[in-house]
């Protein structure tokens, strides 16, 4: 009678286990290597980048309502989670069957070299390390479950039979032994990777050096009495370090100033190229200019005010000369994000600019270094375009920008928007005098009147802070003689035109948010 071999216990788990270390080694040879290519050429950066690409509008704002400026974290901690469920899976199919394993892993290593060479920017080339990274998985994926196999073959070993004369237990010495010792290598070789990246790349040191130019007009001086005297309230002027960062770059480009060319083409007379130096040698101008991002909910902070300096875009527009019958600037960034922003928006006197400058310092790397465009009264998605490297004059019936594919409006001007600041929903406070504060916007209009409600009660005029001018925003304070209990205060805004912010709720898709900000607090 033939002998039933079956499967020791764990086998599966240790095969599983074997999945998830030879995966890590794909990921950790292709860091290491990608240190001599584009930062996007590394698998996590091209597939999370990729499922950006596809990821439609209700996910996105689920994403940022809930983790806000992390959501690019939390995407890489999902990719994480799933990357190890599909290792395991693989892990086990080529334990039992190892012709299908390798088909597994050559299908998923060229799911990630289409990821890569689909990227803006990225050249063929650049798919080496991706495919370097699967070759050595599946190498590390055969050693580990080689042992297993013997494992397999292997009957159970009698309870009297010594670790020495079993097989068994050697195999599984060496299982985990190879499997710790992998590992450990694959660490160390995805910091070195990462390591060897930051010493290879001058771009943050020479951005560190770079002195900016004196404007040829500068800021206007900030009026005394912007900042609201409410304690706890932002900042006017919102550090670098503190603006909100939202776009669709996982890996933040890293381009060198010196290379950066800007091609301004399509319905033109004249195409027209710019270079950074041709920026530094321009008559640049500063000008204070809050910004909004689309995804923004209603009371949130994806909001923020910077003085930025740069070349007034019409003063390119006006080189190229436009020709009839354009309606539409589709700016484009180097990462393959783009724009559609109306020519009329970037021609008038709002001061739309391609900024190199924020805060006094050059563009920090994450919000566009070396040069990005900021247009005042719009949000972000349709005119904020970071990394910028190409402005097509064209029309809205021919082109199509990255979130209007995707469902978004065409035009996204700014909506009226008020919030609570101080206190924070669901605080609790002291009864008597509580004093509440916050900021409102609606850039190019400016705020003319801020209103507080308590509970169902009147509304009640807030006293509003200096405005510095339409396009920043501005910060409001009220003086609430507050009773024990819960209470709700609600806040609305009036702009320059007279308009009342509306009391319609309505999401972020397909162009802003709106309603009402209400926060909950209980007095104590």
């Amino acid at each position: 009678m033939k002998t039933q071999r079956n499967w020791p216990k764990g086998t599966t788990a240790m095969a599983a286990l074997a999945g998830v270390v030879a995966a890590a080694v794909v990921l950790a040879v292709a860091e290491l290597i990608g240190a001599f290519f584009t930062a996007r050429a590394t698998p996590l950066f091209a597939l999370g980048s990729t499922f950006i690409d596809f990821t439609p509008p209700w996910m996105k704002d689920f994403a940022i309502a809930t983790f806000g400026t992390n959501d690019k974290a939390a995407l890489f901690a999902g990719m994480g989670v799933t990357i190890a469920l599909l290792a395991c899976v693989l892990g086990v199919v080529a334990f039992r069957k190892w012709a299908l394993g390798v088909l597994g892993v050559l299908f998923m290593g060229a799911v990630i070299v289409g990821a890569v060479v689909t990227r803006a920017g990225v050249n063929p080339v650049d798919a080496i390390p991706s495919i370097l990274g699967t070759l050595a998985g599946l190498v590390v994926l055969r050693l580990l479950v080689a042992p297993l196999w013997r494992l397999k073959a292997w009957p159970e070993a009698p309870a009297d039979q010594s670790a020495d004369d079993g097989r068994p237990a050697t195999s599984r010495r060496r299982f985990f032994a190879a499997a710790g010792i992998t590992a450990v290598g694959a660490g160390i070789a995805a910091t070195g990777g990462r390591l060897l990246s930051a010493a290879r790349s001058n771009i943050a040191q020479a951005r560190s050096a770079m002195q900016l130019p004196a404007p040829a007009k500068a800021a206007a001086a900030v009026p005394e009495g912007v900042q609201s005297p409410v304690a706890g309230m932002p900042s006017w002027l919102t550090p670098n370090n503190e603006f909100y960062r939202i776009d669709t770059a996982l890996s933040v480009p890293e381009i060198n100033a010196a290379d950066w060319e800007l091609r301004i083409h399509g319905m033109v007379e004249e195409e027209v190229r710019l270079t950074f130096q041709d920026l530094l040698d321009a008559e640049l101008i500063e000008t204070h200019v809050s910004l909004t991002c689309v995804s923004n909910p209603v009371g949130g902070n994806l909001a923020g005010n910077a003085k930025w300096l740069g070349l007034p875009i019409r003063e390119v527009l006006r080189r190229a000369k436009p020709l009839d019958g354009a309606d539409m600037v589709l700016s484009t960034s180097i990462d393959g994000f783009s724009a559609s922003t109306p020519l009329e928006v970037l021609q008038d006197d709002r001061d739309a600019i391609l900024a190199i400058g924020m805060n006094g310092e050059p563009l920090p790397l994450e919000h566009g270094y070396p040069v990005r465009m900021v247009v005042p009264g719009l949000y972000g998605f349709v005119s904020a375009t970071k990394w910028v490297v190409d402005l097509e004059v064209t029309r809205f019936a021919d082109s199509k920008a990255y979130w209007t594919d995707r469902g978004w409006s065409e035009r996204g001007p700014i909506k009226t928007m008020a919030r609570v600041d101080v206190p924070k929903s669901f605080a609790k406070v002291p009864a008597g005098k509580v004093a509440v504060g916050g900021t409102a916007w609606a850039q190019t209009r400016g705020i003319t009147k801020v209103e507080v409600q308590i509970d169902n009660n009147d509304w009640a005029e807030a006293e509003l802070s200096t405005e510095a001018s339409l396009v920043t925003w501005r910060q409001w304070s009220y003086q609430w003689d507050a009773t024990p209990g819960p209470h709700y205060i609600k806040v609305r805004a009036t702009d320059g035109t007279g308009e009342v912010q509306t009391d319609q709720r309505a999401d972020p898709v397909p162009d802003g948010a709106s309603g009402w900000q209400s926060v909950m607090v209980t007095v104590q």
